[in-house]
């Protein structure tokens, strides 16, 4: 096959697009579909400027799609004078995975020459991965446990950070699953969340000092072509799963979406499309209705905004601990 650019050997064929692409147009296509994603949101804010920077946290787990993100980012803003970088790592306590992602991560931050925070679950919880799963008084996936302490370690530091902006590796194919299983499951709030989230104008840190904003600068590159720029780019991606992955039923809708994709090109794409204009239409439901941020206390045990006495977090570390 050749590149329908230039006519070399191409390395992949994108079957939505129907374009061949060579290693260079390849990537250049990834850096540009990141790039579109970070203009069209808006992430960049006028108001930043070298007097007055503004800080970007970027969740680096030392996978590809965010060290790919991490490379993008630097190779675009690393000398821009309104953008401080800086990459934040969770190690989650997993012997024989996260040692070697953070490896890859700390490599990768000191060829782009940007700050490195690391946080681990046992300096912030008193427990590690590995004991949660072995104990699970909840009897629940390890992925949602995970999924509840890595949000409140990124929310919690990026804040610490003084971030504007809190950033993350989710491609194209995380984001079509979560649509898909949000709206199989009729959740309207988190569609409303996911607007909220990563979608909608980013407000000044003054005017929402709960949450720093989030973007996702990926969600447009497929996964596989996130893993092949990662290869092409010799960059230190640790690319091994998870060894107490066991979320069943995204790997149903993985599966599904997979298929779909090879019968009809574009299917991802059209459910992001689709699925973002719903959840702006949900955010602003629940915006007319009172459904804010207003109705969040704070939990009794961290100060954490929550709807509840004690946050999911606290609730999943006492648990844990007391088993």
């Amino acid at each position: 096959m050749e590149c329908d650019k230039c006519g070399r050997e191409a390395v992949m064929h994108a079957a939505y697009s129907g374009l061949h692409l060579c290693k260079t147009h390849l990537c250049v296509s990834v850096e540009k579909r990141v790039r579109r994603r970070i203009r069209e949101d808006g992430l960049l804010s006028a108001a930043a400027t070298p007097d007055d920077p503004e800080t970007w946290v970027v969740g680096l787990s030392g996978g590809k799609d965010s060290v790919v993100l991490t490379h993008i980012l630097a190779e675009t803003f690393g000398k821009d004078p309104r953008i401080d970088l800086v990459a934040l790592s969770i190690h989650e306590g997993i012997e024989g995975y996260r040692d070697a992602s953070l490896d890859a991560s700390e490599e990768l931050t000191r060829e782009l020459d940007i700050r490195h925070e690391v946080v681990t679950y046992a300096e912030e919880f008193g427990l590690r991965m590995d004991q949660v799963v072995e104990d699970d008084p909840e009897g629940m996936a390890p992925c949602a446990y995970c999924g509840v302490f890595r949000r409140d370690i990124l929310e919690r530091y990026a804040a610490d950070l003084g971030a504007d902006k809190l950033l993350t590796g989710h491609n194209l194919d995380d984001e079509a699953q979560t649509a898909l299983m949000n709206f199989f499951s009729g959740d309207v709030k988190q569609m409303a969340k996911h607007f909220d989230a990563s979608l909608g104008p980013f407000p000044d840190r003054a005017e929402t000092d709960r949450f720093v904003p989030r973007a996702k600068p990926l969600r447009d590159v497929p996964e596989k072509e996130v893993a092949l720029y990662a290869h092409l780019m010799d960059l230190p991606a640790h690319i091994t799963e998870c060894p107490h992955a066991s979320e069943a039923y995204r790997g149903e809708i993985q599966q599904l979406l997979l298929e779909m994709e090879e019968s009809h090109p574009g299917t991802r794409h059209s459910i992001l499309s689709g699925y973002e204009e719903l959840a702006e239409l949900a955010a602003l439901r629940h915006r007319e209705n009172g459904d804010d941020d207003s109705e969040f206390g704070e939990c009794d045990r961290c100060g954490a905004p929550t709807a509840r006495d004690i946050c999911r977090k606290c609730y999943l570390v006492e648990a844990v601990t007391e088993a």
